[in-house]
C-alpha cells in the first residue's frame, strides 16, 4: 500500500520519526515522504542524515495552525500523526497548551485530511489515554476519540482515521532506560515504587505496528500490539546490576501500572494472534464484520496492562538488546 506513494508525518523530528523515515524508505520506496515540525534545530540536524535522498522532504509548521496544515496536505495520500505535547509535567505546568497541541491541533488534522483527500490517517497514542490520570493522557483520550469519529465527518471524501497506543518505547528521549544509563556510574537508581511495571515496545515494532494498521484498518479502530512487562526494578538491573536503587516515590499523574485496555473498552475489543483491536462504539462499527475480521472477543472484564501482562521480559534479554543499541539510545 505505501510503495510509491506519498506520506507525510507530523512531528516527524521525534524519536518515531527518526526510526519510520530509514524503516520506510527501505522497504516501500514511496515517492515522497514529508516531514512537518516546528523545531527547525531538529529538521536541520535530521535533514543532514538523508541529504541525498530527492524522496524526503521537510517542511516547518504546526499542528496548530490549520493553513499551514492544508498546504501541507497538499498530493499527500497518508499521513502518520506523530506530533504531542508528552511530558506529562509539561502538560501539568502549562495545560493550555498542552490542549492546543493535542487537542486543537487532532480537530485541525481531521479538517486538512478530508478536505484535501488523504486517504488514511494513523494516529499514534499512548497508554496514558486509557482510564487517563494526569492531563497529557486526557488529551490523547480527547484525540483518540476525536479520530475514531473523524470516520463518520468523512462521509464521501472516503478519508479513513485509525490510532495506534503503545507504551513505553525502549530508550527513546527522556524515557527510562536512557536515563538510568545516563546517572549509573556515580548516583543510586532512583525508583518510583518498587511494585511498578512497564510495557516495553521497540521504535521498529512501534513503526511496523503503524504498517500494519494502515495495511489492515476499515476506520476507527485502535490498534495494540501484544508486547511484553518489565518491573521497572528490573529494568534498572538491566541497565547496571550494582548500582543501588533508592525508592522516591510516585510523581503526581504517574500510575503504577500502565495500561492500554480498560474495561470499559472490552466490550469492543477483539483480540488476534498478535495484537489486539478496540473497535469503535459508534455507528454499531464494532459489529461490522469487516472490521472484526478473524478477531476473537475478549472477556467482557478484560483489561491489558503491565501488571497482570502474560508475557514478560528477562532482565538478560533487555541487556543484551541494551548492548546491541548502545549507540542509539537517548539520542531520538
Amino acid at each position: 500500500m505505501l510503495k510509491n506513494s506519498k506520506i507525510l508525518v507530523t512531528g516527524g523530528t521525534g524519536s518515531f520519526g527518526h526510526s519510520f523515515l530509514p524503516m520506510t524508505l527501505k522497504k516501500y520506496n514511496p515517492k515522497k515522504i514529508v516531514i512537518l515540525s516546528r523545531d527547525e534545530m531538529k529538521q536541520w540536524e535530521m535533514a543532514k542524515l538523508f541529504k541525498d535522498d530527492p524522496r524526503v522532504r521537510f517542511i516547518i509548521g504546526d499542528v496548530r495552525d490549520k493553513d499551514r496544515l492544508y498546504r501541507a496536505m497538499h498530493d499527500i495520500d497518508y499521513v502518520v500523526h506523530a506530533a504531542a505535547t508528552k511530558i506529562v509535567p509539561t502538560s501539568e505546568a502549562d495545560p493550555f497548551e498542552c490542549v492546543k497541541t493535542n487537542v486543537l491541533g487532532a480537530m485541525n488534522l481531521i479538517d486538512a485530511c478530508i478536505d484535501k483527500g488523504v486517504k488514511r490517517i494513523v494516529a499514534l497514542s499512548t497508554d496514558k489515554a486509557s482510564s487517563p490520570a494526569n492531563l497529557y493522557g486526557a488529551t490523547k483520550l480527547t484525540s483518540d476519540k476525536l479520530f475514531v469519529s473523524g470516520n463518520s465527518y468523512s462521509g464521501e471524501h472516503k478519508t479513513m482515521f485509525s490510532v495506534v497506543r503503545y507504551g513505553n518505547v525502549m530508550g527513546s528521549r527522556g524515557s527510562v532506560i536512557p536515563f538510568f544509563m545516563s546517572i549509573a556510574a556515580d548516583s543510586p537508581l532512583p525508583i518510583t515504587d518498587n511494585r511498578m511495571t512497564r510495557f516495553m515496545i521497540s521504535l521498529e515494532e512501534a513503526v511496523k505496528l503503524v504498517w500494519h494498521t494502515f495495511e489492515d484498518m476499515k476506520g476507527g479502530e485502535i490498534y495494540i500490539k501484544k508486547i511484553p512487562s518489565m518491573k521497572v526494578t528490573d529494568i534498572a538491573l538491566s541497565v547496571n546490576d550494582k548500582a543501588e536503587q533508592i525508592e522516591v516515590g510516585i510523581r503526581p499523574g504517574e500510575k503504577l501500572h500502565e495500561q492500554m485496555i480498560g474495561e470499559e473498552d472490552a466490550l469492543y475489543t477483539y483480540e488476534y494472534p498478535k495484537h489486539f483491536k478496540i473497535l469503535p462504539s459508534i455507528n454499531f462499527w464494532n459489529n461490522d464484520p469487516k472490521r472484526i475480521g478473524k478477531g476473537i472477543k475478549v472477556d467482557p472484564k478484560f483489561t491489558y496492562n503491565s501488571k497482570s501482562n502474560k508475557e514478560w521480559m528477562k532482565i538478560s534479554e533487555l541487556k543484551e538488546w541494551i548492548k546491541k543499541n548502545h549507540n542509539k539510545i537517548g539520542n531520538i
